[in-house]
């Protein structure tokens, strides 16, 4: 037997076909993980919010509504009717996918938690400056740098869909409650992982190890637009597929009048449509980052030039005014 009805450890399963009001009714589930993770990682960022605020430390807002909108998403499809209905069929269960994998991660990146717990976490050479040292520590290792190299996130990030859904690792994670979730922080880790580095808010181990040069705007962008076309062709092998590419879903569900093949095209269709949706984001955000650099350059030039009264200017004047002196000269 396929779907919720055959997975061990599941409470609820839906007994009718989906509609709005069932996607969004609260899922209670045995095991809540990903909802558990979601509220957890909420309480912990208010946490660091509000430890800052009390050192009288500003926290910018945007931030907070960045981690907040991400958090938001990951209780939208884990804590309601999407979670049980993405046991059963292919195209919410892609939803989820799409959105855990790249929606949520480009929101809680956009939080910039790794600088908040820098600057949460009391510094010194103490014990209290302990964990604040270890997690720099981490940040500068040269493993890191590694597992956060643009080749090795791309690669695990396309890996979730190529080596995921186009193996028997996908039916195989989906016979058991742990599997299923499993799976599912995998999309989260993962996304986290390749849009840590794409973002760019927070400090990333690429900024040392000599790979500075690929945190520059124009290079993230390249990096983005490397998946585009991956996530399009993925997308468009599974709209178009004859057969069934994952074998879960292959019992259509009795009374729904819903077609498995017919459903994994549409899944096929969320997967190719879902990543435009990201990519303006992160567009957007990397045109502000962009303008944000050239304004603080702008400032930082002006400043310059108040305290040494121009001095630049003044000097390549004064090579102009040789340089024309020495031609009349010559004449």
């Amino acid at each position: 037997m396929t779907g919720a009805a055959g997975m061990s450890g599941h409470m609820w399963m839906p007994s009718a076909p989906p509609t709005v009001a069932r996607l969004l009714t609260v899922h209670l589930q045995p095991v809540p993980i990903l909802p558990t993770l979601a509220v957890l990682l909420l309480v912990l960022y208010l946490w660091g919010v509000v430890l800052l605020q009390r050192r009288g430390d500003r926290w910018p807002a945007a931030r907070t509504l960045g981690w907040l909108a991400g958090i938001a998403t990951l209780l939208a499809v884990t804590a309601t009717g999407l979670d049980g209905y993405g046991m059963e069929l292919f195209s919410v269960h892609m939803v989820q996918h799409m959105v855990i994998g790249m929606l949520t991660p480009i929101l809680l990146t956009l939080g910039a938690p790794v600088t908040l717990l820098l600057r949460a976490l009391p510094a010194g050479r103490g014990d209290r400056g302990g964990p604040r040292r270890l997690l720099l520590l981490v940040l500068h290792s040269k493993a890191a740098a590694v597992i956060t190299h643009p080749v090795v996130t791309l690669a695990l990030f396309l890996g979730s869909l190529y080596g995921l859904y186009f193996t028997p690792l996908f039916d195989d994670l989906m016979r058991t409650m742990w599997g299923h979730n499993l799976m599912l922080v995998h999309f989260l880790a993962v996304g986290m992982m390749y849009f840590w580095g794409v973002v760019g808010i927070d400090p990333t181990p690429r900024r040392g190890h000599g790979m500075s040069m690929l945190s520059r705007p124009v290079l993230r962008i390249f990096e983005l637009a490397v998946t585009v076309p991956f996530h399009a062709f993925f997308g468009v092998v599974v709209m178009m597929a004859t057969s069934l590419i994952v074998q879960f879903y292959r019992v259509p569900i009795p009374g729904w009048g819903i077609n498995p093949l017919a459903d994994q095209a549409v899944g096929g269709g969320i997967a190719w449509g879902f990543t435009e949706l990201p990519t303006l984001i992160i567009l957007g955000v990397l045109f502000v980052q962009w303008q944000s650099d050239e304004k603080h350059l702008t400032r930082r030039l002006d400043r310059k030039a108040d305290l040494d009264g121009d001095a630049e200017l003044r000097a390549y004047n004064d090579r102009l005014a040789a340089l024309s002196g020495n031609g009349a000269t010559h004449q």
